[in-house]
């Protein structure tokens, strides 16, 4: 079975007739902003779907990307005729449908693994540039650290990041 993609407005017209939307961006990505409506089961653990027979399943992230390059694992994941929302939830946005946005939730994980990783790069070089030499070893350090990260699928950056106080919660807080 393979996905094939129809445009937000049949998406909406299909879930409207009883289609279950499925959302495979991770957690923190659907807490911040999701289609309305939206079940997550995030890529990273979808194995199968449990779903009535019959019922059409529809894949999406946020810009189709994602969907589009695991089209494969999710058809097979999906025990019934399943289809990928094109251009994902941007596209949905960008129709005009609903969508649940929580701003008060912190940016995704590895937007903010650029954001910072990029900030101590431009840090490093310009400490570099304009005070010692040595500082360009921070730029190093970072650059190393991101292709361990994109080695090993591991990213100690983002662990000591889901620390930070803004990406806790208030339960992990108190204990």
């Amino acid at each position: 079975m393979t996905l094939k993609a129809i445009p937000a407005d049949r998406a909406k017209e299909l879930v409207e007739g009883g289609a279950l939307l499925v959302d495979i961006r991770e957690a923190d990505e659907f807490r911040r902003e999701h289609i309305a409506g939206a079940r997550p089961r995030p890529l990273s653990t979808l194995q199968t779907l449990d779903v009535e027979p019959g019922r059409p399943i529809i894949f999406t992230c946020r810009s189709g990307a994602r969907t589009t390059a695991h089209a494969d694992r999710l058809a097979a994941a999906a025990p019934s005729e399943a289809y990928r929302l094109e251009g994902g939830l941007d596209s949905w946005k960008k129709a005009g449908h609903a969508v649940v946005a929580d701003r008060r939730q912190p940016i995704e994980m590895m937007r903010q693994v650029q954001i910072v990783a990029g900030s101590l790069v431009v840090i490093g070089a310009l400490l570099g540039a304009l005070v010692h030499p040595a500082f360009f070893w921070l730029s190093g350090f970072v650059g190393a650290g991101l292709v361990f990260a994109g080695v090993s699928g591991t990213c100690a950056m983002a662990r000591i990041l889901r620390l930070a106080p803004w990406n806790r919660t208030p339960s992990t807080l108190a204990g």
